[in-house]
């Protein structure tokens, strides 16, 4: 019988993780909603986490490129906003409550 290799990137490593009494409840309940073991939710999370920053910082980085090429004033302006928020997030432009 032969028996099969693993690719490296195939590979699992077993790790033990603490994790905080106020994250507990919300593994637990994506565990029984999505039918998964407790360990099999947090790999889900963490890959979820880990494709939302991937999207974070190519969103930063358009949002960079789009600044920097922009010749009109009003579309740079725009940008500039686009880019403070993908830095600072949703709410970070107050608006300007002076009038």
């Amino acid at each position: 019988m032969a028996t099969q290799r693993k690719t490296a990137s195939a590979r699992s490593v077993r790790q033990s993780v603490t994790i905080p009494a106020t994250l507990v409840g919300a593994v637990r309940r994506t565990a029984k909603e999505q039918h998964l073991t407790m360990s099999r939710a947090l790999v889900a999370l963490a890959e979820r986490g880990v494709r939302a920053e991937a999207e974070a910082k190519e969103q930063l980085k358009a949002s960079y490129t789009r600044f920097l090429s922009e010749n009109d004033p009003a579309l740079k302006n725009e940008a500039g906003k686009d880019l403070i928020r993908a830095i600072f997030g949703t709410e970070a432009i107050a608006e300007d409550s002076v009038r």
